[in-house]
């Protein structure tokens, strides 16, 4: 695993390796120089709109050229998915190189918004982003946690559309085509963002991801832009419209390079439980109701009102989902602790009470100030069971010792299994009924067990022992350990009461 140094020294490593880059840097200083070009030429509409076009589809190639070698480098999945980002590179080449060989032809044609075949182009290649999306597998989730995905993806497409409705709704608005087209990008952004957030295995990695998800942020940022322009656009507006291209190229090439460097280059990573976006859409919602109400009830209002209830809606669906796995998971978790509390109490293999569990109970019933009994068993001859036939028949024979003392005690009893073959019984009663109790248990031994169809006797050495008002722990197992080490000596297979002369 590696430490926050090492991992910020692997960071380190990749910004200098980004930097590097003579195709990053080709892209990079390419933006500039067309930016350079708006401010130069501006205010002359028709080189403007040249620059604009015949700057993209370099840029549009590199985006389907990488794309391509990712491609090749990745399996499975992610190999489907930047083939599909190679066909949508080339779909926005074919597009942009038309656009621009129109706009030379046709410098009256001018204008940032593309033609019919460019426009084409580019739907196509959005609508195959999204499927791309929609088909990438979920793989560990179960079929609430894919609801929840997929509520929270809604939530967000609804919130975009809400704002391209806002902005591309009013008929004073001439670019109306436009906007929703550059309002797609945005919404396949925001639904990338959600499958690199949420999933937990994007087909690329998060510094690959932030580049292409900045391009959907910088085009509304654009159509905003040209949204406010009341005349021609300026300088600002065409370089805001034209740096998409070099972001969502870059992703790709940083997805390229960092696919020689990583050793897990995609988004194999830990998902997030939790997702605050769908909370931003909702607010994203409210802002634009707060922009548009001053100019009174009208189609963009009602479209605005319909898409935030909506957005209530599925954030409600979507904490009723939490509320489910909320509480399934704490009846989880309750299992989890029973089963804990379960093992940290009782022995494994007998299922009886465990060493550390029965001195506990002891401990109780001598605070209480209760008469209290004690019997510590311990077999005979189970060495020569383990040794002749093997632990799993020894095995066998504590189960069925741990059955029959099951069997054979009361219910306020507690057997217990202390280790190896030493088992003892708590009985709240004095020594009488523990002596009655000793010569039950011996006289259920006395039924041989039946292990791999062989009759295997139990006998056992039994010691007896009453609490006094002095004793603890620790000395009443003491002497119920010198009882039964008494009755070892007496000749085995059958049980002893503590006397003081047995010390």
């Amino acid at each position: 695993m590696i430490g926050p140094d090492g991992q910020a020294r692997r960071w380190g490593e990749h910004a200098r390796s980004l930097a590097r880059d003579r195709l990053l840097l080709f892209g990079t200083a390419w933006t500039l120089i067309a930016g350079i070009l708006f401010f130069l030429l501006f205010p002359d509409t028709d080189s403007l709109v040249r620059v604009f076009w015949l700057f993209q589809p370099p840029l549009d190639l590199i985006l389907a050229v990488c794309s391509w070698r990712v491609h090749r480098l990745a399996t499975g999945p992610i190999r489907r998915f930047w083939l599909v980002m190679a066909g949508v590179g080339t779909l926005f080449t074919l597009g942009d190189s038309y656009q621009a060989a129109l706009t030379l032809a046709h410098p009256e044609r001018s204008s940032t918004t593309g033609g019919s075949i460019q426009t084409a182009c580019f739907s196509i290649g959005l609508l195959a982003v999204v499927v791309a999306m929609l088909v990438y597998p979920h793989p560990n989730r179960t079929g609430r946690e894919r609801l929840a995905f997929w509520l929270d993806s809604a939530t967000l497409l609804v919130g975009g559309a809400v704002v391209a409705w806002c902005f591309a709704g009013s008929s004073d608005n001439p670019d109306i085509l436009g906007t929703l087209v550059v309002a797609g990008v945005s919404i396949c952004g925001t639904f990338a963002s959600v499958k690199m957030m949420l999933s937990g295995n994007a087909p690329m990695h998060k510094l690959a991801a932030f580049p292409m998800l900045a391009s959907a942020i910088a085009m509304s940022v654009g159509v905003f832009l040209g949204r406010f322009a009341h005349t021609e656009l300026g300088p600002l507006v065409y370089f805001v419209r034209f740096l998409p291209s070099l972001l969502i190229a870059a992703g790709p090439r940083v997805q390229e390079i960092l696919a020689h460097l990583e050793p897990a280059p995609f988004g194999d990573r830990r998902r997030k439980p939790y997702s605050l976006l769908p909370y931003g859409s909702m607010a994203m919602a409210f802002g634009a109701l707060i922009v548009i109400l001053p100019y009174g009830v009208d189609g963009r209002l009602w479209g605005v009102v319909a898409g935030l209830g909506l957005i209530c809606a599925l954030v409600a669906a979507r904490q009723l989902v939490a509320f489910h796995d909320n509480t399934a998971l704490i009846g989880r978790l309750r299992e989890h602790e029973t089963r804990l509390r379960h093992q940290a109490q009782f022995d494994g293999l007998t299922g009886l009470a465990n060493r550390t569990h029965f001195h506990e109970r002891v401990a109780d019933a001598l605070a209480a100030g209760r008469p209290v009994s004690v019997l510590l068993i311990d077999l005979d001859g189970f060495k020569a069971v383990n040794d002749t036939m093997g632990h799993a028949a020894g095995d066998a024979l504590l189960v069925a010792v741990g059955d029959k003392l099951r069997a054979t005690v009361r219910d306020e009893d507690l057997p217990a299994r202390l280790g190896g073959d030493e088992f003892a019984v708590l009985l709240p009663a004095g020594e009488t009924r523990a002596e009655l109790t000793a010569e039950r248990i011996l006289a259920a031994f006395r039924t041989p067990v039946d292990i791999a169809g062989l009759a295997v006797p139990v006998n056992a050495s039994i010691g007896v022992a009453g609490a006094t008002p002095t004793d603890d722990v620790e000395s009443l197992l003491h002497h119920a350990d010198v009882a039964m080490y008494a009755a070892k000596g007496s000749g085995k297979g059958i049980w002893k009461t503590h006397v003081p002369a047995l010390a």
